[in-house]
């Protein structure tokens, strides 16, 4: 995957686990919050490697 397609994954995936977690808390299910912890965290590493692709350019 390129660096923008990274980014943009990254970025859905945040709001996506960010959606759960707030659904999570509100029905009071731990179990959706959690699984929404982890998408979000998942979008976050997504994220930088785009970074780090983007950082790299050409070099690698």
């Amino acid at each position: 995957m390129g660096e923008l397609t990274d980014k943009i994954k990254g970025h859905a995936n945040e709001a996506i686990g960010k959606a759960k977690r707030a659904i999570g808390d509100a029905t009071d299910r731990p179990d959706i919050r959690a699984e929404g912890d982890a998408q979000e965290a998942a979008g976050d590493l997504q994220k930088a490697k785009g970074e780090v692709k983007g950082a790299l350019g050409d070099k690698i």
